[in-house]
């Protein structure tokens, strides 16, 4: 057990013949009492602001270890970010692509349909071309044949019934 100041105080030494000077010996006992307590203070001090620094440095450790810690799961969370949003970016660009093929392909479709549509309207056209030709031929046909002439000279009976009527009257 260590020495304190107060049993620095209390130690009796034994007497003898052609001993030490006691006044001499108790004013070195008191110096020493006194330096002492001041080094038993200090140390009580620095013990003190050891803890203090200790306290502070295992919070700040703690801090660090929680930064670091946090740095790490910010770092999987933005490669988990990182990872999402390109996965989310290729099914984007595949469902684009996707929607241009059925675009494309839709109006292929509707162009050879509309290509279809436009060749049977021109043949239909031709037919009714043809057909209206054949049509005003034969009209044509009909007024260039001498059966006209003969209806031309010839009077309705109509007319013939009120002739004679006129002049039986």
């Amino acid at each position: 057990m260590p020495l304190t100041p107060l049993d620095i105080h209390n130690k009796e030494f034994g007497r003898r013949l052609r001993g030490y000077d006691e006044d001499e010996v108790n004013e070195f006992l008191d110096q020493v009492i006194k330096d002492y307590e001041s080094i038993i203070r200090e140390n009580k001090e620095l013990q003190n602001q050891m803890l203090n620094l200790q306290e502070k440095l295992n919070h700040f450790s703690n801090i660090e270890e929680t930064l670091s810690k946090t740095i790490i799961v910010a770092q999987e969370a933005a490669d988990e970010v990182r990872n999402n949003a390109k996965k989310e970016a290729q099914l984007i660009i595949k469902e684009s692509e996707k929607n241009a093929d059925r675009i494309i392909n839709e109006s292929l479709a509707k162009s050879r349909k509309v290509s279809l549509e436009v060749e049977e309207l021109k043949k239909q056209a031709s037919i009714y071309r043809a057909r209206f030709r054949t049509l005003v031929e034969a009209q044509l046909e009909l007024l260039s044949q001498d059966g006209w002439d003969t209806l031309e000279n010839q009077q309705p009976a109509s007319q013939i019934s009120f002739n004679e009527q006129l002049q039986r009257g």
